[in-house]
């Protein structure tokens, strides 16, 4: 169960992130009104607070995991909302990505 909400969480973290600074970068970059960003600083904000709930209590450790999750969900978020069309490299970049945050996260450790 540990596994299924440190997914879970990582999932929903992505989604405040990326949708934050896609919000943002709309605002800015695609000259979308003002409180778009606004609504992307907040959800910036939930994205903090979404990591903190994760099971591991090792800062360093599910902030480099998440960097994985990152990568992926920044290339599935451009997909879907614009349109971007990754080439094998990115796909297989974020397929190593993903290997290493289970790695970091889901690898067996003895205390």
């Amino acid at each position: 169960m540990t596994i299924v909400k440190s997914v879970l969480l990582f999932a929903l973290a992505a989604a405040a992130e990326i949708g934050g600074a896609w919000l943002i970068w709309q605002a800015v970059r695609e000259d979308r009104a003002w409180w778009w960003a606004g609504i992307g600083v907040v959800a910036l904000g939930i994205y903090g607070f979404v990591a903190a709930f994760q099971p591991d209590a090792n800062f360093g450790r599910v902030l480099a995991a998440y960097g994985g999750v990152f990568i992926a969900g920044s290339l599935v978020w451009g997909i879907i909302l614009d349109g971007f069309r990754p080439d094998r490299w990115d796909l297989i970049g974020a397929a190593v990505c993903l290997a290493g945050v289970a790695l970091i996260m889901f690898a067996p450790r003895h205390s």
